[in-house]
C-alpha cells in the first residue's frame, strides 16, 4: 500500500490510513500464522495513538475480512491497491459497519460505487452483493476451506446452510454467574449498561450481548461473580454434573474455565447437603495453571493443582468419582469467534490431533474409581476428533460404556452429543459421557 495522497479529503485520508494499517496487520497474521487477537494486541500496545474508534474500525474490519475471505480472495481488479480497497469496502458493507464515511471512501478508491446495506447481510444476500459489485459468482461453501468440509461428517443441505450462516455471524458473549443469584447479577449488569439476559438453558448462564465490553470495568467480573464461558462450553460441566462430596479431576484444565464451572456446580449441590467435594486441575503449561489459581482465588474456590510433568499420571489411580478430558483439538468449533483460524490452519490441524486425544483419554481414565464417570469433550466439529476417538477408546477399554445424553437445545437423546453453532448461537462442541463398570 502507498501513503495517502495530499489531494485526498480528510475522510479519504483517514480511510487510506486505516487501509494501510489493516493491510499490514492482515499480511502479518497470514505470514506469521499468529492469531489475529495476538497480533492486534501487540499492535495496539505499541501504537497508543489510536483512540477507541480507530481501534474498533481496525479490529472489526480485520475480522470481517477473515470472515468473508473465502469470497474476497477470489476477486480481481486492475491493480492490487484497487483490489484491496474493494475487499475492505465489501467486508465492511456486508456487516453494515457504522463508519459509512470510511466505507464510501474505500468505494471511491476502489472505483466501485454501491448502496450500503442498512443491516448485516446473511450469506445469500452477501453473495448477491459480491456479484453486483465484482461480477464474481461465489459459493457459500467457499467461506470455509475445503479441508474443513472433508473433516466434518456430511450434513443435510439445510443444516449445512445453517452452519455457514452461523460461521459468518458473531455470537454473543456468554458467561456464568457464580456465588450469587442470577436475578441479582442481571440487575447489576443492566444498571452498568450491559445488555445482559438469562440464557434459554441452565440456571447460571447469561448473555452479555454482542457489543464489545471492557470486563475489567465490571465489578461482578473483577470480584469473581461472573466468568466468561461460551454457552456450548457450559454444556460440558452440565454433562459432568458433579455432586456434593465427589472428587473430580479436570485432566486438561487450561486456564481453568471448566474447573471453575465444576466447582460452582458442586457448590450448588453442596449448599443443600452441607458437604463439599474436591476439584483437581492438571495441565502441561505452568502459565495456564497460574492463571487458574488466580481465577479460583478470585471466585473463592479451592481447586488443587497437579501439573502434568511426564507421561505418568499426575494424580493417584482410581482416586476420582469423575474425570473430565476436555482434549486439545483443532478448535474448528470456535471459528465464529476466531474467523482468522479458518485461513491460518490447514488439514494438519485436525490430522495431528486424534492420536494425542486417544492417548490422553487412555491415560486419564485410569484415575477413575469403578462406577465413576468419564467425560470426553472437544470444541471441534471434525468426526475424526470426536466419534472416531470415542469408538477407538471403547474398543480398547471395554470396561467403559457410553451413556445416553439429552441434547440441551433440541431435546434429542444421543450418546454422541454435538452442539452445532446454529443450535445455541454459540460455539460448536462435542461431548460424551462414559461409565466405568463397577
Amino acid at each position: 500500500m502507498t501513503a495517502p495522497s495530499p489531494s485526498l479529503t480528510p475522510a479519504q485520508k483517514r480511510a487510506a490510513s486505516y487501509a494501510n494499517t489493516i493491510n499490514t496487520l492482515f499480511t502479518e497474521i497470514l505470514d506469521s500464522r499468529q492469531s489475529a487477537d495476538r497480533v492486534l494486541a501487540n499492535y495496539f500496545r505499541s501504537n497508543k495513538k489510536h483512540g477507541s474508534k480507530d481501534r474498533r474500525v481496525i479490529r472489526e474490519t480485520l475480522f470481517a475480512l477473515f470472515r468473508w475471505w473465502g469470497w474476497l480472495r477470489q476477486l480481481e481488479a486492475i491493480d492490487e491497491q484497487s483490489l484491496w480497497f474493494q475487499r475492505l469496502a465489501l467486508a465492511a458493507a456486508i456487516e453494515a459497519h457504522p463508519w459509512t464515511d470510511i466505507i464510501s471512501a474505500w468505494q471511491q478508491q476502489a472505483g466501485k460505487s454501491f448502496a450500503l446495506p442498512e443491516q448485516a447481510l446473511a450469506p445469500k444476500a452477501a453473495a448477491a452483493l459480491v456479484f453486483k459489485v465484482s461480477g464474481q459468482h461465489v459459493l457459500a461453501r467457499d467461506l470455509a476451506p475445503d479441508w474443513f468440509w472433508q473433516a466434518v461428517a456430511p450434513l443435510p443441505e439445510a443444516r449445512e446452510e445453517l452452519l455457514i450462516d452461523a460461521l459468518c455471524s458473531r455470537p454473543p458473549i456468554w458467561a456464568r454467574v457464580q456465588n450469587m443469584p442470577l436475578s441479582k447479577a442481571l440487575a447489576e449488569l443492566r444498571s452498568a449498561g450491559v445488555d445482559a439476559s438469562a440464557a434459554p438453558v441452565f440456571n447460571d448462564a447469561i448473555s452479555l450481548g454482542s457489543k464489545s465490553i471492557n470486563l475489567n470495568e465490571i465489578r461482578l467480573y473483577k470480584e469473581g461473580f461472573i466468568e466468561v464461558q461460551d454457552l456450548a462450553s457450559q454444556v460440558i460441566g452440565q454433562v459432568c454434573a458433579p455432586r456434593a462430596g465427589e472428587n473430580w479431576w479436570d485432566a486438561c484444565s487450561g486456564a481453568g474455565g471448566k474447573s471453575l464451572q465444576l466447582s460452582s456446580l458442586m457448590q450448588q449441590d453442596s449448599a443443600a447437603k452441607g458437604v463439599f467435594g474436591t476439584i483437581t486441575a492438571s495441565d502441561i503449561r505452568p502459565a495456564a495453571l497460574n492463571e487458574l489459581e488466580k481465577r479460583a482465588k478470585r471466585a473463592g474456590f479451592n481447586i488443587k493443582v497437579a501439573p502434568w510433568r511426564s507421561d505418568a499420571l499426575p494424580v493417584a489411580r482410581e482416586a476420582f468419582d469423575g474425570v473430565l478430558v476436555d482434549a486439545p483439538c483443532s478448535c474448528t468449533g470456535t471459528w465464529r469467534r476466531n474467523p482468522d483460524m479458518r485461513w491460518l490452519d490447514d488439514s494438519q490441524a485436525i490430522s495431528d490431533k486424534p492420536a494425542l486425544q486417544f492417548d490422553i483419554l487412555s491415560r486419564a481414565c485410569d484415575a477413575i474409581k469403578p462406577g465413576g464417570t468419564l467425560v470426553y469433550a472437544t470444541c471441534s466439529l471434525a468426526d475424526s476428533e470426536n466419534r472416531q476417538v470415542v469408538d477407538a477408546f471403547l474398543t480398547k477399554r471395554t470396561e467403559f460404556t457410553l451413556e445416553t445424553l439429552s441434547h440441551p437445545f433440541s431435546g434429542e437423546q444421543t450418546q454422541y452429543l454435538t452442539i452445532w453453532p446454529f443450535e445455541a448461537n454459540a460455539d460448536g462442541m462435542f461431548v460424551v459421557r462414559f461409565r466405568k463398570q463397577g
